[in-house]
């Protein structure tokens, strides 16, 4: 049986440095998560965020107008900043009077779609600038968030096709060619994650597929440590993955690690061995609820079913190269449920797992 490292933080404040230490004690079956982190400076905590950033488009003007919206929860942490706040919509609302800059990247067919998005950004930004005069922060977080999801679906209707061709010799495999959402029912109550296709699509491709099947349906918890992780995905018996019927085997899934600024994963190596310290994969442990892929030790390629929501807490796993990164694969993120996902312990259940979203862009292995 798969089993989670038991690990534990201490931390020792020496002038201005944080330092990081892990102590770890091995349990069979499990890789070592041995981990550290450095200062993360503004690292995105937010899987909403980081799904929007890791969209495969080259539009820096749809980007500026996400960063400027996304800044004022930054402003608003620190100490109210109304001033800055004000810049920043400012700044979204220059960006927007020159719409053709957006659209350009935009296929003609959905154009007339996006310039109605466009509008309604335009028109509810202008609606903030008159809320921040109140300076309350809870209606400006509210108008934030509508004005993100508008700008979700304006990067989303500028990606036209999948990016990259995986590998041949995954063609064995379920592929994700795009993102699914996954309604959760737990028995404390409901998670909602989005899997990302685009840069995990074998790993994405797996879950949505046993999701689809069922596998999940009844399966508990079966570790959880405060602060670190939470996991799932081992079937009763003696198997610790899932035996695919069609061929009688175990499903192996590899390790897949999209790096910014590649066009593709790389593939059953750690970014640690391949001596890439510095690279920061797309898909990074920096948000409450990342979803990845849980793995025996020893073997990177041999995850299967077994799962992992990384239950980020700032104080002791700081954002920012923390050296899970490029060590297991991240494939998602919660983006509702987190006051649920802090709830469930080892020996809770997922009652239900469903595809809610995005089932056309699963792809089975074509028969031999």
């Amino acid at each position: 049986m798969f089993n989670f490292i038991k690990s534990w933080l201490k931390y020792s404040l020496k002038t201005m440095l944080l330092v990081t230490i892990l102590v770890g004690i091995s349990t069979a079956g499990w890789t070592s998560f041995s981990y550290a982190a450095l200062p993360s400076g503004n690292a995105i905590t937010d899987g909403k965020a980081l799904l929007r950033y890791a969209l495969p488009i080259d539009n820096q003007p749809v980007r500026k107008l996400q960063a400027s919206l996304e800044d004022i929860s930054n402003q608003l942490r620190a100490n109210k900043r109304w001033s800055a706040v004000s810049r920043d919509l400012s700044q979204a609302s220059r960006i927007l009077d020159k719409p053709s800059q957006i659209l350009t990247s935009v296929p003609a067919e959905r154009q007339p779609q996006a310039e109605t998005w466009i509008a309604d950004l335009k028109s509810g930004i202008a609606e903030l600038q008159e809320v921040v005069k109140n300076k309350q922060k809870d209606p400006i977080l509210e108008g934030r968030a509508k004005l993100l999801n508008l700008v979700t679906l304006l990067e989303e209707s500028m990606v036209t096709e999948f990016p990259f061709e995986v590998p041949a010799k995954f063609s064995n495999l379920p592929q994700l060619k795009g993102r699914a959402t996954i309604a959760i029912k737990t028995n404390k109550g409901y998670l909602t994650v989005v899997v990302d296709g685009y840069s995990a699509p074998v790993t994405a491709g797996n879950f949505v597929d046993l999701v689809q099947r069922g596998f999940y349906n009844g399966l508990e918890f079966t570790r959880s440590e405060e602060s670190y992780v939470l996991q799932t995905g081992d079937p009763e018996g003696k198997e610790v993955g899932f035996i695919d019927p069609a061929t009688g085997k175990y499903r192996a899934i590899p390790l897949e690690i999209l790096v910014e600024g590649e066009k593709e994963p790389t593939y059953g190596i750690t970014l640690e061995d391949a001596g890439r310290y510095l690279d920061m994969p797309v898909l990074p442990f920096s948000s409450f609820g990342a979803l990845a892929m849980a793995r025996p030790e020893g073997n990177v390629d041999g995850g299967s079913s077994q799962v992992f929501f990384f239950l980020f807490e700032p104080e002791l796993t700081p954002a920012g190269r923390n050296l899970l990164d490029g060590r297991y694969s991240v494939f998602g993120y919660l983006t509702e449920g987190k006051d649920i996902l802090d709830k469930l312990k080892a020996g809770d259940k997922i009652e239900s797992a469903t595809v809610v979203q995005g089932i056309e862009n699963l792809v089975q292995p074509q028969a031999a």
